[in-house]
């Protein structure tokens, strides 16, 4: 069973988006729990669903009333902001689209997206249902459409509708759906509170597209900005996983809250800062080790990654600011040759990692412990992928054989992490959990010695 935590998560229903929080299972004097942000009053459960984060901050921040006020690390997400409490791209929810997902073929992106959304729904009745075993059941559909085996395969990943057999099951699937899904959504929109727990009117909840354009624009709004300047509040800051409320694996995966970054700018920023740095061919990368997070830069040399750095250090600085008075400070190293480096030193563009090029060597160890402990199922192989790679171009240039060794084909790591390539979807198993955790230590001990934290 993972530790505790609390996701932020967006739902969209009849056009609009609200924001909540969901808990997924975790363990407590021996009972397993999960939960949503909402209240239960006598037979009647109801998740709050919010118009903007800024208002679901506010919300946590003033609120006890409500069944996620005992949850062990609600203190931690009550002090959090409106940027804190924006759901990633993998904790978005569109009810209305699942019929164009069905339309679609079937390739990764729609099967994960459809099994994401069945499953959050799923995960939603369990919670809200307060019937008896003897009363009438809450959410008949919804126990009807998980229990069809065309949806059950949507599990199974984009493998279980290649071929011929598998148009006919993603044709299944789109049946059960035509079948099922407007009584599932009818059941649900009985016990979705769409006024934030009486904070707010219909009228203020965002059409999907609003809400999407909200969730990439340059920052939060003037007049939702006095909502996260509370004292004791921490600062509104981009995770590296998208929230800091929690780092969830697709489909309900295992969460914990994640360890924060350095980097404190919005996702508009990111992108806009972006365009210069793709532009040259030198991009910021962040790092987080048990040492700390570190920001440092890497471009690609004849398919070969090079750092800044020096004789196979990495140099790793606190924020972008630090990085960029060294990028202009003049003192010589691996990438001062570099074609593009004068533009680098010159430019007052902050060196700003986007999501693919941050790599958190210490989230992957806390997955396999929790894997190894008990949590097995829950978390898919392509966990792997990300922190891997930012391993292997580091281990390149500084010459680290060991890491070499250690993700080789025939070694245990280097195995799981070709499957993971294969089979991104394919659970980790807490045997192997359990064995790939100490090389992958070994690893991150490796990686963090040739790291040099610079002023």
């Amino acid at each position: 069973m993972a530790r505790p935590s609390i996701v932020p998560i967006a739902l969209t229903l009849d056009d609009r988006t609200g924001y909540t929080l969901w808990a997924p299972p975790w363990e407590e004097d021996g009972e397993e729990w999960q939960a949503f942000l909402g209240t239960t009053e006598g037979d009647v459960a109801t998740v709050h669903l919010f118009p903007t984060p800024a208002k679901l901050a506010a919300f946590c921040r003033t609120s006890t009333d409500h069944d996620l006020a005992d949850h062990p690390v609600w203190p931690v997400v009550a002090g959090l902001g409106a940027a804190d409490l924006t759901p990633d791209d993998d904790h978005r929810y569109d009810l209305d689209g699942v019929y164009d997902i069905a339309a679609e073929n079937p390739d990764r992106w729609a099967v994960e997206e459809l099994a994401a959304t069945v499953d959050i729904v799923s995960r939603l009745a369990e919670c809200l249902d307060t019937s008896d075993e003897d009363d009438d059941e809450q959410f008949e559909a919804v126990a009807e459409l998980a229990g069809k085996p065309e949806i059950g395969s949507l599990g199974l990943g984009e493998e279980a509708f290649a071929g011929r057999s598998g148009e006919d099951a993603w044709i299944g699937v789109g049946s059960v759906l035509d079948e099922l899904w407007e009584d599932v959504v009818e059941e649900l929109s009985e016990h979705l509170d769409w006024t934030g727990g009486g904070t707010a009117t219909v009228q203020e909840y965002p059409s999907a597209s609003e809400a999407a354009e909200e969730d990439t624009g340059p920052g939060i709004p003037e007049d939702d900005e006095d909502d996260d300047q509370v004292a004791g509040a921490r600062p509104a800051r981009t995770a590296p996983t998208g929230s800091t409320a929690a780092s969830a694996a697709a489909g309900g995966g295992v969460r914990t809250i994640a360890r924060v970054g350095r980097v404190t700018a919005s996702p508009a920023a990111v992108a806009e800062a972006a365009e210069f740095w793709e532009a040259v061919g030198i991009l910021p990368v962040e790092v987080v080790v048990p040492e700390g997070a570190g920001v440092t830069l890497r471009c690609y040399v004849e398919d070969v990654a090079r750092f800044l750095g020096r004789d196979g250090e990495v140099f790793v600085f606190d924020t972008p600011a630090d990085l960029a008075r060294f990028c202009a400070s003049g003192e010589r190293h691996d990438l001062t040759e570099i074609a593009s480096w004068p533009e680098v030193a010159d430019t007052d563009t902050l060196p700003l990692p986007a999501e693919q090029d941050r790599y958190d060597l210490t989230e992957l160890s806390e997955v396999l412990t929790e894997v190894a402990d008990g949590a097995a199922g829950l978390v898919p192989h392509r966990a792997l992928a990300q922190p891997v790679e930012g391993v292997r171009d580091l281990a390149e240039y500084a010459g680290l054989s060991r890491v070499e060794e250690l993700l080789a084909p025939t070694a245990p790591l280097g195995q799981a992490v070709a499957r993971a390539d294969r089979q991104p979807e394919a659970p980790l198993a807490a045997p192997d959990a359990a064995q790939l955790r100490p090389e992958w230590d070994e690893v991150v001990t490796a990686v963090s010695g040739a790291l040099v934290f610079r002023d």
